[in-house]
């Protein structure tokens, strides 16, 4: 068992705009996003499962060239291997969570 304190992790700006601190499990990692208006989310995919947690503002997620605008609430899957884009619309709170480990976020 592990407990953390995010005021002790360290952040880490991936894309610029994205400010993450990232928790890792044995299977999964947990990223902690403080993410800047208006931040462009450019178009990938990875061979993990992510599900998205907008805690606060307003995100919109382009999937399979759909948009889907998620506000303070909404949760998205996203299955492995699935392109998806985005932006910030508003400054923005969001917890991800990967599976398996993003090794690249270490």
């Amino acid at each position: 068992m592990h407990t953390y304190n995010l005021r002790e992790v360290k952040e880490k700006e991936i894309i610029p705009g994205y400010h993450g601190k990232f928790i890792h499990t044995e299977n999964m990692t947990i990223a902690y996003w403080n993410i800047a208006a208006g931040a462009p989310l450019p178009e990938h995919s990875h061979p993990h499962e992510q599900v998205v947690n907008v805690l606060e503002g307003t995100m919109e997620l382009i999937m399979e060239g759909e948009p889907h605008l998620l506000e303070e609430g909404s949760v998205m899957v996203i299955p492995a291997g699935v392109p998806h884009a985005g932006r910030a619309v508003t400054r923005s709170r969001v917890i991800d969570v990967f599976y398996p480990v993003r090794e690249d976020y270490r």
